[in-house]
């Protein structure tokens, strides 16, 4: 390996160990964005060219990223608001029967967050938990852990959720292909973090709720009247169906073939996502009684918080654009190639010493996807290879969650858990679920 490979990837090297420093004291967003001034300097990228090149990574990244953040945040606020997501939970527990509460719990979990983000979803389902935990006496962690193990994975595998849409951009991954490779993968990896580790961690750690929560649990909005649920799967499945539908016109029909122009217009994930967004307006709004200014209102309130997700994933993009412009990309393409190792494992490998190292699952999968952009460009490999390694990178980033993850500290506190027996539930359950995710994607790679 040259001396010049080697000066490349050691700027990069401490271009990451100072993310991962500044990171500790100040916002990702600003630790990103001075991590790749360094790289860039060090790089001897023109000091006249740095401003442009830093405006480049970040327009060409929240040209996509902040409107389907924006339109899914939009439509996740209304299922909140309106009540749809505790009424799809109860349909489910109702229907699965009490015996199979874990199963409807994680497919509740599985489809709430794919509009709604993890945190918003467990305080709007955990009463849920409480309440059947106190019904028959289990553990917490039975009902707790199935419905975390699908907010999880849907949080990291499937858009709009931040993290998968910033992978797919930064890496020029088909949104189709990660819907479909998040689904096979997500599944069975719910059903065994969630459903089989949930019935075996509540057999050994038995929690009640906490007394706490009881006092101190969330007030929730009270809906005009439950939408009905196949309202709420209709409107979650609208996007879902017309971004798999693009995807799979491409493959089938010839190119000018007015179906696949129509279903690639409507497919594309910002008309997929401005549909639904419309959708509930109407039937979660409109139609159930709220006025247009209530629901202004609930859609503005939903774009507070997604502010600083959307600049954190802008900032990757500078990160990623520097890295291809200073030459440190190819370099660190060039060694990956050498390795031998499949692009998938070294995907996943990335994204999880991120996630050890800084603790959020998005800005781990932002992190690895701009380390890894230049080695997938480089590679020219298929649109079903860049699904697959979009979920190598989000299993890595969901794997060992611990005391540097918010989420780590907000299942601890709803469910009244000692560190060391969040350690040993979610931790271990976040560890099964990106395992498990990956193993398969990996195990498909060979065949794609």
């Amino acid at each position: 390996m040259s001396p010049g490979v080697l000066i490349l990837i050691a700027m990069l090297g401490i271009g990451l160990l100072l993310f991962l420093v500044m990171g500790l004291r100040v916002q990702a967003f600003v630790a990103l964005l001075l991590s790749s001034l360094f790289v860039a300097v060090a790089a001897g990228i023109p000091l006249n060219e740095i401003a442009s090149t830093i405006q480049e990574g970040m327009g060409n990244t929240l040209g996509f990223i902040a409107i389907v953040v924006g339109l899914g945040t939009m439509f996740g606020e209304m299922l909140r608001v309106s009540g749809g997501a505790e009424q799809l939970a109860n349909t489910l527990v109702r229907r699965f029967g009490q015996d199979r509460a874990q199963w409807a719990l994680g497919l509740t979990g599985f489809l709430v967050a794919i509009p709604v983000f993890f945190d918003v979803g467990l305080i709007i389902l955990i009463p849920l938990v409480y309440s059947l935990a106190q019904r028959t006496g289990k553990s917490l962690l039975y009902y707790a852990i199935p419905l975390t193990a699908g907010l999880a994975i849907t949080h990291s595998y499937i858009p709009p959720t931040p993290g998968p849409v910033a992978v797919a951009s930064l890496i020029n991954a088909d949104l189709g292909w990660v819907i479909l490779f998040g689904a096979i993968a997500g599944l069975p990896a719910m059903v065994v973090g969630g459903v089989f580790f949930g019935k075996y961690i509540g057999g050994k750690i038995h929690v009640k709720v906490p007394e706490y929560m009881i006092i101190d649990a969330p007030e929730k909005e009270v809906a005009k009247e439950p939408p009905a649920f196949g309202t709420i799967v209709a409107i979650i499945a609208i996007p879902l169906l017309l971004i798999l539908l693009n995807t799979v016109s491409g493959i089938l029909l010839p190119e000018g073939n007015f179906v696949r122009n129509l279903l690639g217009f409507l497919g594309h994930p910002f008309t997929a996502l401005l549909l639904a967004a419309l959708a509930s307006f109407y039937l979660l709004g409109t139609r159930r009684g709220y006025t247009q200014d209530e629901i202004q209102t609930i859609a503005t309130k939903s774009l507070e918080p997604v502010g600083l997700i959307i600049l954190v994933t802008g900032a990757g993009g500078v990160f990623g654009r520097v890295l291809v412009t200073s030459g440190v990309g190819d370099a660190l393409a060039g060694v990956m190639a050498a390795s031998n190792l499949p692009i998938i494992l070294l995907a996943f490998l990335i994204a999880t010493a991120v996630r050890v190292s800084q603790g959020s699952a998005t800005v781990s999968m932002v992190t690895a996807a701009g380390i890894m952009a230049p080695a997938i460009e480089a590679g020219n490999y298929s649109a079903p290879m860049g699904g697959l390694i979009t979920i190598a990178i989000a299993s890595g980033a969901t794997v060992l969650s611990h005391v540097n993850d918010s989420g780590f500290w907000l299942v601890s506190r709803y469910l009244g858990l000692s560190e060391k027996n969040t350690l040993r539930s979610w931790t271990v359950m976040e560890t099964i679920i990106g395992l498990v995710g990956f193993l398969i994607v990996f195990v498909i790679g060979f065949f794609v």
